[in-house]
């Protein structure tokens, strides 16, 4: 479980990070710039991310060894190979999320923010990218939820996570449908806990918008 909630915090906290970025690259005046974040995220979304896994750690070693000239594939490992891929496929998520967030944010709040004279990093950063999270909290919270759940797959790389050590128990201890009910008692305790806590705060969030 340790390392189950590790690989959700740290490769959702990168992805969301680094789909900021992405937000930006969709929303930029340059075309370019644009159709080259915009390939990346459709991309990403239209693969499955048990391949994606699977290509990065077996595909990756062999293209770093290319691009080096080393003689033997570079290894990347299975912790580095999850953490990585967790991180750029949920990027693309947390991207569309984001920028969905920016285009929800009424144009007047940003020609406000000219006639005061800040310029344009200072309106994203300051006016325009703290409401689109504040809006998008509830969105943003259930992909965390999704991702602790979409952790299991590191099985691909050989890697142990929360299910896979109840699944080695179970084998071990003769028990695999006592384990894997635990298992899915602990993974329902755990989801509909944080939904529960994403739901009233999406209720607050509206009452909060609603002046109520």
């Amino acid at each position: 479980m340790v390392f189950t909630l590790f690989l959700t915090f740290v490769a959702g906290t990168l992805g969301f990070v680094l789909g900021i970025l992405l937000a930006v690259l969709r929303l930029s005046p340059h075309r370019m710039v644009r159709w080259l974040a915009a390939t990346y995220v459709n991309t990403i979304r239209s693969l499955p991310l048990v391949l994606v896994i699977f290509w990065f750690f077996f595909l990756v070693p062999f293209a770093t060894q290319w691009v080096l000239g080393s003689p033997r594939p570079v290894a990347v490992g299975a912790v580095w190979s999850a953490l990585i891929t967790f991180t750029l496929f949920e990027a693309a998520y947390f991207c569309e999320i984001i920028r969905s967030g920016i285009n929800g944010i009424p144009r007047g709040q940003v020609e406000a923010a000219s006639a005061l004279g800040l310029r344009p990093v200072q309106r994203f950063l300051l006016i325009v990218l703290p409401q689109a999270v504040r809006n998008m909290i509830p969105v943003i919270l259930t992909q965390f939820i999704v991702l602790f759940q979409d952790t299991s797959l590191v099985y691909v790389v050989s890697l142990t996570d929360f299910l896979g050590a109840a699944g080695k128990i179970g084998q071990r201890d003769g028990r695999l449908v006592e384990m894997y009910l635990f298992s899915a008692a602990v993974y329902f305790v755990i989801c509909y806990a944080a939904s529960f806590f994403v739901r009233r705060l999406g209720e607050r969030n509206r009452h909060a918008r609603a002046g109520t």
